[in-house]
């Protein structure tokens, strides 16, 4: 299938979002996050002007892929370069304080790890709005630079989630990010620029870390050359009580001032209603009913709706009316452990994919956390040819079955027909599934 122009795809663009559609973008998906994080270290490994990163969970036992290491010990050898290495850490408030476990959130032995490193990273942590969180995962190489390069989506810094497609093994998650090049990275910069000179704790003793962390820096004023042809627009979802300084516009951009930005919900919203044919979904929740109410709607005109989440009975609630149309499918994935026996995948993803032609892959999730409250970031492409080669990577993994010859109406029907057939067999304790697939609702 060869690219289509944006104006011959039905989904609009978001037009409350702080960041315009650019085109001239160049796309690829990364699944899972062993071969995600490899080509992050990559890319780190050879930056030449800087490495920011917005981080929101990091655990102490994570590992990079290829012997590299921590994310940390990463980052260390690209400052001992000379590189300017920065990072924003969430920093949990008392409503979140559970959740402190698994971020790097700068408690007194962070600090010590730091200075045993003898650490050239800069470092700024940040609170979210009470009982939010800041939750993006960005990885943005060479800001301002001709060899600009932006990582966007969900995948977080834990052995759980640094895992090989497949999903061999038990306890995994399954998640997406997406490498981006071209004018669209200048958007991912002003985001990074934003939020660092206004992270919450930045005039707290413990509030940053590095020589060079106390200074702010520069909006972007220059969008970088077109590195292929695709139409991109970053989506976010800030609270209205953030970054409400964001003032240096870009060419072609208007950045709000003060009024949050709700664009992941607007384009969501959007992107499911122009639905004509199919409609595919990862996420972790799909759980705000304005959402729900847009797939019943889409599925009323006859779209077929796949839906990939957890296996969370509770979760899927909100969703379980949709069953009464053939066109939903409700699935989970499961891959085998060493004993041969299928333990379930966390789906961590956030992906959406729009009659095979458009589709958005970030750190939101489909509940009101972040799509009301969260610092969230996404990407969404006007592509056919990106859409169609992100939906044949996942259902070739998560089938076991090449799609790329089928419309994505007959993919997701496909995904469908063997999800249900895996569930059957399931539930019956006999036979060998095909792939990773099951349905999540009643034979």
């Amino acid at each position: 299938m060869g690219n289509l122009n944006m104006n011959d795809i039905a989904i609009p663009s978001a037009s409350k979002a702080s960041y315009p559609v650019r085109s001239g973008n160049a796309l690829r998906p990364l699944i899972d996050g062993e071969p995600a994080f490899r080509r992050i270290c990559e890319a780190v490994e050879h930056a030449r002007r800087s490495v920011w990163v917005t981080v929101t969970f990091m655990w102490a036992s994570c590992r990079m892929p290829d012997g590299r290491g921590t994310p940390l010990d990463v980052l260390h050898r690209a400052a001992e370069r000379g590189i300017d290495v920065r990072v924003i850490f969430w920093r949990p408030d008392p409503e979140t304080e559970q959740l402190k476990t698994n971020a790097f959130w700068g408690a007194p032995e962070h600090f010590e790890g730091l200075r045993q490193s003898r650490s050239d990273i800069r470092i700024r942590w940040d609170r979210a709005e009470p009982g939010y969180c800041q939750h993006q995962k960005s990885w943005l190489i060479d800001a301002g630079a001709d060899s600009e390069i932006a990582f966007i989506g969900g995948i977080n810094l834990n052995p759980h989630s640094v895992v090989a497609p497949g999903h061999r093994g038990e306890g995994q998650n399954h998640d997406v990010y997406i490498e981006l090049a071209g004018p669209s990275a200048v958007d991912v910069h002003h985001n990074f620029v934003q939020r660092w000179n206004e992270t919450s704790e930045r005039g707290l003793p413990d509030g940053r870390w590095g020589e060079g962390s106390g200074d702010d820096l520069p909006f972007p004023t220059v969008i970088p050359r077109q590195r292929g042809s695709i139409p991109v627009q970053i989506q976010r979802t800030i609270h209205s009580g953030r970054l409400a300084n964001g003032h240096a516009a870009t060419q072609g951009s208007d950045y709000p001032i003060g009024e949050g930005e709700r664009s992941n919900f607007e384009l969501y919203c959007a992107a499911i209603d122009a639905a004509r044919r199919s409609i595919y979904i990862e996420n972790q929740y799909v759980a705000v009913a304005e959402i729900v109410e847009c797939l019943h709607r889409a599925l009323r005109r006859g779209v077929e709706v796949v839906v990939l989440m957890p296996a969370d009975a509770q979760s899927h609630a909100p969703l379980l009316h949709l069953a009464a149309f053939d066109r939903f499918t409700l699935a989970g994935i499961a891959g085998l452990n060493e004993a041969g026996r299928r333990c379930p995948v966390w789906v961590h993803a956030k992906v959406m994919i729009v009659d095979g032609e458009w589709g958005t892959v970030g750190s939101c999730n489909l509940h009101r956390y972040s799509l009301f409250g969260n610092c969230e970031m996404n990407a969404a492409f006007w592509d056919a040819k990106s859409a169609r080669a992100l939906l044949d990577e996942l259902l070739r993994e998560h089938l076991d079955e090449d799609v790329s010859g089928m419309d994505d109406l007959a993919a997701l029907r496909r995904f469908g027909a063997i999800a249900r057939s895996n569930r059957r067999l399931d539930v019956a304790g006999g036979g060998s599934w095909q792939g990773l697939a099951f349905s999540q609702l009643p034979c």
